[in-house]
């Protein structure tokens, strides 16, 4: 069986990705339509599909689809998901497209399914309207649950080295021409991000909560803790904007209820679908942004014990916040669903 798929958001930079990993994967697609706004429609769109009109985004047009991926704003989605969906209350099935949305508009919600789907796929079966997680909590997470499943853990703290693509196609395009001009002695502006990001580093992602940490921290908190099931879990994030242009970095301290080691660790990762262990310091080699670009599996590496918890890990995660982040997941959630 065939399906045709519709992608809200089609000239953005996750857009353009999710129509490559619908190639890659070989999702079965009978027609592919490709929806933005009025200043996009009407242009044509080389994609590995074969050169394709970009057409105007409406309800009826989208509701037509079998499965629609949305990688737009959380304001334009929470207006139109439920409507191309015609989800209950409830999100489940009733009449319209599978909608599988992108940012954060539904993630929150206790009705609404937030799927990893090498963690939770179950949650998205009779969903109409699913929810991909923000991109550093579906890097971690992929690392994180198979020690989370073996030895239970108590408490995590990571600390994210987070990629420009982070704030789309314009954060890349900031980072690459500010970058020229600080090179040629210019002065260098931002518009995209708190700071020049040229060669700097900015403790800042998203909006300062009440209690200090920043949105897109609590965001790390509040996902996790649903795609596990586990409102107790106990998280806290620092998140740092970095001048690379693709794949999130974090430095991951976890205390474990079990005892564990290195050898033990290593030994479930190699195992877990979508991590790929890199962990030879001897040989250099450990997760770098460089290597984990374009990459669908999530990188794990320089696995150490904890000097800090007797029952813990050290360790560093890479993945590329553009697939299994975004494009990626969305598309492995349609495929729990053909």
């Amino acid at each position: 069986m065939s399906y045709k798929i519709g992608i809200i958001g089609a000239t953005g930079a996750v857009g353009i990705e999710m129509v490559r990993v619908l190639k890659d994967r070989e999702f079965p697609v009978a027609e592919l339509h490709l929806f933005a706004s009025e200043r996009s429609a009407g242009k044509k769109l080389e994609t590995p599909f074969g050169e394709i009109e970009i057409e105007l985004f409406s309800v009826e047009a989208a509701r037509e689809m079998d499965f629609v991926f949305m990688a737009v704003s959380g304001d334009f989605a929470k207006e139109f998901a439920p409507q191309i969906a015609h989800s209950t209350s409830s999100g489940q099935a009733g009449q319209g497209a599978i909608v599988i949305d992108n940012s954060s508009a539904f993630r929150y919600d206790d009705a609404i399914s937030l799927v990893v789907p090498e963690i939770n796929p179950e949650v998205a079966k009779d969903s109409k309207l699913i929810a991909n997680p923000n991109c550093t909590t579906a890097i971690l997470a992929v690392a994180l649950f198979p020690l989370y499943k073996n030895f239970g853990i108590k408490r995590v703290i990571v600390s994210t080295y987070q990629a420009t693509s982070g704030a789309g196609a314009e954060g890349m395009a900031e980072l690459e021409n500010e970058s020229k001009k600080y090179l040629a002695g210019e002065e260098i502006k931002n518009e995209i991000f708190a700071h020049p990001i040229p060669f700097n580093l900015i403790p800042h992602i998203d909006v300062f909560q009440d209690n200090g940490f920043t949105k897109e921290e609590m965001k790390v908190t509040w996902e996790t803790r649903k795609i596990f099931g586990n409102d107790e879990l106990k998280i806290s994030c620092t998140a740092v904007r970095i001048p690379t242009f693709r794949a999130h970095a974090e430095a991951c301290t976890i205390e474990t209820e079990k005892p564990i080691t290195p050898e033990a660790a290593r030994e479930i990762l190699e195992k877990a679908p979508g991590v790929k262990v890199v962990d030879d310091p001897e040989k250099l080699e450990y997760p770098m942004p460089l290597n984990a670009t374009k990459k669908y599996d999530v990188e794990v590496g320089r696995i150490r014990s904890s000097l800090v918890f007797e029952n813990g890990l050290d360790f560093f995660v890479c993945g590329d916040q553009l697939l299994k982040g975004a494009a990626l997941n969305a598309v492995q959630i349609a495929e729990v669903l053909v």
